[in-house]
């Protein structure tokens, strides 16, 4: 039997990596793909510039997943339950400053209806769930793969309604073949540099790559801790083996670097390669963090809040799970040092093509 992927998120970041991969990788499996309305014309255009082979084997359904049947007619709900063999729910709202209501309603009510449907699948073999290492919220030191209600407390209400999505997707693997991934920082394509969201660490590191300024601002905190970063086309591969591996279910995983940089390191990497010189003075990240917490600057900061958190966060995720299912493969997430440099050079590119084109100053941080 043929294989039928069902996918949310695309054309997102990992959803865009993740179709074409699955379409080459198996030459005769079928690609079913939820979009919202909004997004259907752009979904096309990303077929389009696929292989014709591979193209062929996609089709894109116009859906939602806050609705009722994901918002599809009868046939379709029904046409997915009888063909689909695996569900990859990668759609989520990631927005560290949207509202609570909004958050809950994508990300865990969305993965409710995801999961409804595949409890009516008939012939599922994998469901797998994209969460996030912040589920872990504000915790330190060692967070296993197996954990996830530790009594942690969340600094968004991001972090919370991914905890609530994960801890649905945890209880039905009572019944359903589940794969839950946890990626670290999803950063840019470790070949390429290429990435179309800048956000959270992200922030702190174009303002110094960028910043027309002689002396970079210092970095908030002792940048002790390790940074959880980790490239888009290690999450895709490991995720599909994982996926196809039948070790998989009923397990989490970890998709982060096993031997991740101290924050600050990174930082000084980063003004080293782009010719600045990093200043003495050293910002206490406590202090920054009352700033960043008046009732007045906070939501307009709060992505900026949230990303010097992770950097002042002395947590270390394990991924014995990750590596064990890997081993033999030849999949691993390479350091981050190997490909530092096509991040910062696609940065560069990108800002400078951006205001070439829109005769905007150039303001790494503005984010139409």
């Amino acid at each position: 039997m043929a294989a039928v992927h069902f996918v949310t998120g695309f054309p997102g970041f990992i959803g865009r990596r993740l179709v074409p991969a699955l379409l080459s990788r198996d030459p005769t499996a079928r690609v079913r793909i939820l979009v919202q309305p909004r997004y259907e014309a752009r979904a096309r255009a990303e077929l389009e510039r696929l292989d014709p082979s591979q193209a062929s084997r996609a089709a894109v359904i116009a859906g939602d997943i806050v609705d009722m049947h994901l918002g599809l007619s009868s046939a379709e709900y029904g046409a997915l339950v009888r063909e689909t063999t695996d569900i990859f729910h990668l759609a989520a709202l990631y927005q560290h400053g949207a509202d609570k209501r909004t958050l809950r309603q994508v990300n865990v009510e969305g993965t409710r209806a995801v999961l409804e449907l595949a409890a009516d699948c008939r012939g599922l073999r994998r469901f797998n769930h994209m969460s996030t290492t912040v589920v872990s919220g504000a915790r330190e030191g060692v967070v296993e793969e197996g954990e996830l209600d530790e009594g942690q407390h969340f600094r968004s209400p991001y972090e919370e309604s991914k905890f609530e999505a994960e801890a649905l997707v945890r209880r039905a693997m009572d019944t359903l073949p589940i794969s839950v991934y946890r990626p670290g920082i999803v950063v840019g394509d470790s070949r390429t540099g290429e990435i179309d969201r800048f956000e959270g660490p992200y922030y702190l590191a174009i303002l110094l790559v960028m910043s027309p300024v002689a002396v970079p601002l210092p970095l908030p905190g002792s940048g002790v801790a390790p940074l959880n970063v980790v490239p888009v086309d290690f999450v895709v591969d490991a995720m599909l083996a994982i996926a196809g591996d039948p070790r998989g279910a009923g397990r989490t995983f970890h998709l982060t670097d096993p031997c991740p940089m101290a924050a600050r390191k990174v930082y000084e990497l980063i003004a080293q390669r782009t010719g600045k010189r990093l200043p003495p003075l050293r910002v206490s990240y406590r202090i920054a963090d009352r700033l960043m917490g008046i009732p007045v600057l906070e939501r307009l900061v709060r992505e900026e809040r949230t990303a010097v958190a992770s950097v002042n966060q002395l947590v270390l995720y394990s991924c014995a799970n990750t590596l064990e299912l890997l081993d033999g493969t030849g999949i691993r997430c390479p350091p981050l040092h190997t490909y530092l440099d096509r991040l910062i050079d696609y940065v560069k590119v990108y800002y400078k093509q951006r205001h070439a084109a829109e005769g905007e100053p150039e303001d790494p941080l503005r984010e139409g």
